[in-house]
C-alpha cells in the first residue's frame, strides 16, 4: 500500500467534498499540546483526491481487505493527486507544528514518509518498539506514551516562535532549529497556512477581494497563484465545491 510517498497513497484530510464522492469523515481538535487533530475516514466509490500542501506530520493507521497498515506522513510543499484505497478505514493523528520523531529527521519526511513494518490490527512497530494501534478515542494516550518514551519530541523554541515571541538567539539559530523540527522554513509554513486559510474562507463564501485584503495578498493574481501551487483549486472551484474530493478542512462541507 504505502510506496515511497505514503501521503500520496494514504494521507486523508479533515474534510472532503463534494457529496457525490464517498469519503466519510469525522475529525476533532485535540486538547493535548502535542496533537493538532485526530481524524477517521471510510472511503467508498472514490479512487483519488486532490492533496493539499500541509505543514504537519502524522501517524496514519488503516485497514483494507483484512490487512492492517501504518505509516508516518510528512509535510507537503505542493498540491498533487493522491490515490485513495477504496473500502479502507483510517485513523490519523496530526501532530502540532514543532513536534518531531526521534528516529526520523523531519526534513527527510517532507513530500513523503515511510511505511511502518510488521503492522497488525492490534500493534505496530515504531523506533524499535511495539505499540498498541490506537482508535480515535485513545490517540492522545498513545502520543503521551510516545512522549514519555522520548520518541516524540518538541522544540520549545519553535513553539515560542509560532506564538509570535522573539527568542534570545540569532535569526540563523532560529531558522536552523525551525527547519530541523518541522522540515520547512518559517516562510514556507506561513505561505502554506495562508493559502489553506484562503481556500477555507473562499469555500465558506467570502468574496475574493475580501480574502485578498484579510490575508494580505498583493492582489487577486497573487492569491490565484498561491491557490494553484498549494491547494490545486481556483477561487471559483472552491466557492462552487467543484473539482472532486480535496484534502482540506472544510467542515461546512463534510461528506456524509
Amino acid at each position: 500500500m504505502l510506496t515511497s510517498s505514503p501521503r500520496r497513497t494514504t494521507r486523508l484530510p479533515d474534510a472532503a467534498y463534494p457529496s457525490p464522492v464517498e469519503l466519510r469523515f469525522e475529525t476533532r481538535r485535540s486538547d493535548v499540546p502535542w496533537v493538532d487533530t485526530v481524524w477517521t475516514c471510510t472511503s467508498e466509490k472514490v479512487t483519488a483526491m486532490t492533496s493539499v500542501a500541509a505543514v504537519r506530520w502524522g501517524l496514519v493507521f488503516w485497514e483494507q481487505d483484512d490487512r492492517a497498515y501504518a505509516g508516518v506522513t510528512g509535510p507537503e510543499t505542493r498540491t498533487g493527486t493522491a490515490p485513495v484505497p477504496e473500502g479502507a478505514t483510517f485513523t490519523g493523528i496530526e501532530f502540532a507544528v514543532g513536534t518531531s520523531l526521534r528516529a526520523l529527521p523531519m526534513p527527510a519526511l517532507v513530500d513523503g514518509g515511510v511505511e511502518l513494518p510488521d503492522t497488525t490490527r492490534r500493534t505496530f512497530r515504531l523506533d524499535g518498539a511495539r505499540w498498541e494501534t490506537p482508535g480515535p478515542d485513545d490517540a492522545e494516550a498513545l502520543v503521551e506514551r510516545l512522549v514519555r518514551a522520548g520518541i516524540v519530541l518538541r522544540d520549545p523554541l519553535v513553539t515560542e516562535v509560532l506564538r509570535g515571541h522573539r527568542p534570545a538567539v540569532s535569526g540563523r539559530t532560529v531558522e536552523r532549529r525551525f527547519r530541523a523540527a518541522t522540515g520547512l522554513t518559517r516562510g514556507a509554513v506561513r505561505q502554506i497556512e495562508r493559502a489553506r486559510t484562503a481556500a477555507e474562507l473562499l469555500a465558506a463564501g467570502d468574496p475574493v477581494g475580501d480574502v485578498v485584503a484579510k490575508l494580505a495578498y498583493f492582489d487577486e493574481p497573487h492569491l490565484a497563484r498561491a491557490l494553484r501551487s498549494y491547494v490545486g483549486r481556483t477561487a471559483r472551484q472552491l466557492r462552487e465545491g467543484a473539482g472532486g474530493a480535496i484534502a482540506l478542512g472544510l467542515d461546512q462541507r463534510l461528506t456524509s
